[in-house]
């Protein structure tokens, strides 16, 4: 619960509200009002209120300033009021007051919860710039006058997009330091050899940079298709009320609101085409959550590798070294873990989990409205912080951090039978077949067997085995 500033000693502690079910007591000092409390008593689930989520309220307060905008130009808001609502909205965009949007984040009842948390704090806020106590809504009303021509089932999914489209820049500014941090590694590794490996074993040798390098174009590929999905959440049905048909609304308002809140948000935002349709489905949702999945994977994927790759150190694979972070055991000293992937691990599980949520909940919308959205909100919103934090921490405290062991590198390569493939083109698969059986029987290097045979002669084994013949193309 928000903490709020004591009133003095003799003030009330509470005011009281009306609404629909009767008279309730809310905190005197709190800018939200009756329905908002009423949601509070009834939704303590998650714990996680919509504050936690800053850009989700400045998706709110940018909606409900271009609603305004937009109704004091279509002559439906008078002057005064609207500049009262602007203002408090300004302030909210500001970054004032966000410790009043305190609803759960998992609610009942689509998100009206959440509008009308945003509706009675602009309320408030605007009635005391004009003079007025909190709660004097015959002068200022949350539901006339901040939601006018609105609905939750339109204004409440504009604003979660309009939150996304905020956070854009945060989650691919964090993915794109984290390709070029192992981009910069693919170039610092690029001369040491090592042995490449399918399902757990010796493949043929590469380089370490190669290795690295294509870490950094695996989550270089997802930069671009995240900004195509972010297109596809533009698309707002801003005046389609309460099903997408429009009703209490002006005919002009969704286009007029649309445009303002383009220039209020900075990113082109688009009336939908079918208001209807647009007020039920969930299918833009559905992309985004399924690209975070993606990413997500990729993400674990790459730290199952740096531990694999860093295991041991003495007794795994001991390619590369990860930063230490902290020690490893309660009761082995000298143990250091790979803490810093495998807690990117768990953040991608769950991400995946929360795609899961997001499929069910956009699959479990009914008729003309899916009441399961702020679930989808949350999930979403949840995965992007997730995400954009986890890379974040991956490329400072382990990523920039990893060196090489170069000569333990070399010695995999010259103990592994996979060696014999590069010799494969030059002796034939008949001799490199039965090399590669004698060296597993005999426990002798391939190369030693080679040479014993005098299967090829030095210089053009020398030449074979230049780590720039072995790890291209060559003619």
């Amino acid at each position: 619960m928000t903490a709020f500033p004591h009133p003095a000693s003799d003030a009330p502690l509470f005011r009281q509200e009306k609404d629909l079910l009767g008279y309730l007591d809310v905190p005197a000092s709190a800018y939200y009002g009756v329905q908002t409390q009423r949601a509070l008593d009834n939704f303590q689930l998650t714990g996680v209120p919509l504050y936690h989520f800053p850009k989700l309220i400045l998706g709110l307060a940018m909606v409900k300033k271009a609603a305004a905008l937009a109704n004091a130009e279509l002559g439906h808001l008078p002057a005064a009021k609207k500049d009262a609502i602007v203002l408090a909205c300004d302030r909210i965009i500001a970054g004032e007051f966000h410790d009043h949007f305190v609803v759960d984040m998992i609610q009942g009842g689509a998100g009206t919860s959440t509008n009308m948390n945003a509706n009675e704090v602009i309320a408030n806020i605007a009635l005391e710039h004009l003079g007025h106590a909190k709660g004097a809504y015959g002068q200022l009303h949350p539901n006339n006058d901040v939601n006018l021509s609105q609905s939750t089932n339109d204004a409440y999914p504009t604003a979660i997009r309009v939150g996304l489209q905020l956070s854009h820049a945060e989650l691919v500014d964090s993915l794109a330091a984290l390709r070029d941090a192992f981009g910069a590694k693919a170039g610092e590794f690029k001369d040491i050899i090592k042995m490449g490996r399918t399902q757990l074993q010796d493949a043929v040798p590469m380089t370490l940079g190669q290795e690295f390098g294509a870490f950094a174009t695996t989550l270089g590929e997802d930069i671009e298709r995240i900004e195509g999905l972010y297109d596809l959440l533009r698309e707002v049905n801003l005046g389609g009320t309460a099903i997408g048909t429009g009703i209490n609304a002006d005919p002009r308002y969704g286009a007029l609101a649309t445009a303002h809140l383009s220039d209020i948000c900075g990113h082109p935002m688009r009336l939908a085409k079918d208001l209807i349709e647009a007020t039920s489905d969930m299918g833009a949702f559905v992309l985004f959550s399924g690209m975070t999945k993606r990413l997500a994977v990729k993400l674990s994927k790459i730290c199952n590798d740096l531990r694999l790759l860093s295991s041991g150190p003495r007794t795994g694979f001991g390619e590369i070294n990860l930063p230490a972070q902290q020690p490893g055991s309660s009761i082995m000293p000298g143990k250091v873990n790979p803490v810093i992937p495998e807690a990117v691990n768990q953040v991608a599980y769950q991400v995946i989990g929360n795609d899961l949520a997001i499929t069910l909940a956009a699959e479990a919308g009914q008729l003309q409205l899916n009441v399961m959205e702020p679930l989808i909100a949350y999930k979403i919103l949840e995965s992007m912080r997730l995400l954009r934090r986890a890379m974040d921490m991956l490329r400072e405290r382990c990523v920039v951090g990893i060196s090489a062991n170069v000569e333990r590198c070399e010695a995999l390569v010259n103990q592994s039978i996979g060696l014999i493939t590069a010799l494969n083109p030059h002796i034939g698969y008949d001799n490199a077949t039965r090399i590669a059986k004698e060296a597993l029987v005999t426990g002798k290097g391939v190369l030693e067997l080679v040479r014993e045979e005098g299967l090829l002669d030095e210089a053009l084994l020398a030449e074979i085995l230049k780590p720039a013949n072995m790890v291209r193309p060559r003619i």
